[in-house]
């Protein structure tokens, strides 16, 4: 079978045998849980409890209002202890509904399955997974039921169920491959009736062999097939793994939606399946916690709202020397300051090691390196210079909003330049300028 890939890109150390061969296990339910209001893409979702009340597995605790939000529920049976802000992964605190854990998991009575889920409409389908605040479990946290409805003006061909993982470390959504290959095909089969698609396409990297051969073998009877895509960094993002699949490119400021794609990650589309078919709300997902600062790594179930303290405890606590936390991959993840900040939905891993030495950042030397391996063409190291200077116009017009800060570039540039930070800083200042003309 021809292997697809896209052009440049790296190849860093995988890391993966650290946790590849670790099946899933659950993580007991943690005495209190913090469910941030924020856990996607989009405005927050509006508290539907107060300190007090009493509240069930799965009850919607908050609701997302606005067309890019999602519903939060809660991942425990208990009582409300507070509704306010909390250390959030993402730097600042967020409004979070914090609820004391009874122990007994009584389930909110109102989420139910439904018998024949293929049966039900594209409406239907979309209104139980946004019921179920499900969104992108690869790490943007996109509202997957925005995602399920297309523009009537851009019909959609094909769904894309990225199995890549092509992050060093993680290895959940491998696992996930593996354990529950079913529902992940039957979630892609109701993203293609909710879409109108015709096919279904999974991808999935050349070091995922037995995870390839098994979705080979169960799509069988399933509109679709299976891709084998080469080991690369980020074959995952998504403009990259539909050129690889499809060459297919999709326009500057553009979506999948542009080019007749909707692309889902392998959880999302076990998420999607268990919204439909069970009822179930999006209050646990699969993560890896892994790295040479973690004594035991392991895969693990856990629920949304779980402290990351008891998640490394629960892997055997910290090596005493690790001095660094990730959330996340370690090419895109976001480091952390504290171990209480909660799981959320899109955490799809917890990472922790011991830093190298300190690194000194030399003058650029013009290799053109950090060109040669973006994956979107960009040339970073002037785009850098841009932002530097504050010429942001340029900045845009050499396509910095393309950026999707993979990390390429800083990884492969020898003089350690953190490229990664001033394309940030430039996108974020693009942004505030735009909002402050449009206010």
């Amino acid at each position: 079978m021809k292997i697809r890939t896209f052009p440049r890109g790296i190849h860093p150390p995988e890391f993966k045998e650290w946790t590849a061969e670790s099946a899933i296990e659950s993580l007991p339910a943690s005495d209190k849980i913090m469910i941030p209001l924020l856990q996607h893409f989009g405005a927050a979702a509006q508290p539907l409890v107060k300190k007090g009340d009493e509240v069930t597995l799965g009850q919607k605790v908050g609701e997302g209002k606005a067309l890019f939000s999602a519903s939060v529920h809660s991942s425990v049976s208990g009582k409300v202890l507070s509704v306010d802000d909390y250390n959030h992964p993402g730097g600042n605190p967020v409004a979070a509904v914090t609820i004391s854990n009874d122990g007994e998991d009584r389930l909110f009575p109102e989420n139910e399955g439904v018998k024949d889920p293929f049966s039900l409409s594209p409406d239907e389908i979309r209104q139980r997974v946004r019921d179920a605040g499900v969104v992108g479990l690869g790490g943007a946290a996109f509202p997957t039921a925005v995602k399920l409805s297309p523009p009537k003006d851009k019909p959609i061909d094909t769904i894309v169920i990225n199995g890549c993982e092509c992050e060093p470390m993680l290895t959940a959504d491998y696992r996930l491959m593996l354990e529950s290959p079913e529902d992940i095909l039957k979630g892609a089969e109701l993203a293609r009736i909710a879409t109108g698609a015709e096919r279904i396409i999974v991808g999935i990297e050349d070091n995922k062999k037995k995870a390839f051969e098994l979705i080979q073998e169960k799509i069988q009877g399933i509109q679709g097939e299976v891709a084998l895509l080469k080991t690369k960094y980020p074959q995952g993002a998504e403009k990259n793994l539909i050129y690889a699949l499809l060459k297919r490119e999709v326009p500057r400021g553009g979506l999948p939606f542009d080019v007749g794609i909707v692309v889902q990650n392998v959880g999302t589309a076990k998420a999607i399946w268990e919204a439909v078919n069970d009822g179930k709300p999006l209050y646990e997902r699969a993560i890896t916690v892994s790295g040479n600062g973690i004594e035991k790594p392991k895969n693990i179930l856990v629920r949304v709202g779980t402290p990351f303290q008891n998640v490394i405890e629960f892997c055997g606590g910290l090596d005493e020397r690790a001095d660094i936390l990730v959330m996340g991959g370690p090419m895109m993840g976001i480091s952390q300051w504290s171990l209480d900040t909660p799981v959320i939905k899109g955490t799809s891993g917890i990472l922790a090691w011991t830093s190298p030495a300190a690194c000194v950042e030399y003058p650029c030397i013009r290799c053109s390196r950090c060109v040669e391996h973006c994956p979107n063409g960009l040339v970073p190291t002037q785009l850098a210079k841009y932002v530097r200077f504050d010429d942001l116009a340029e900045a845009e017009k050499w396509g910095i909003l393309d950026c999707v800060e993979c990390g390429c570039c800083q990884y492969i540039c020898p003089s350690r330049i953190p490229l990664v930070h001033w394309m940030r800083l430039g996108k974020n200042k693009i942004a505030s300028l735009k909002r402050k003309k449009s206010a």
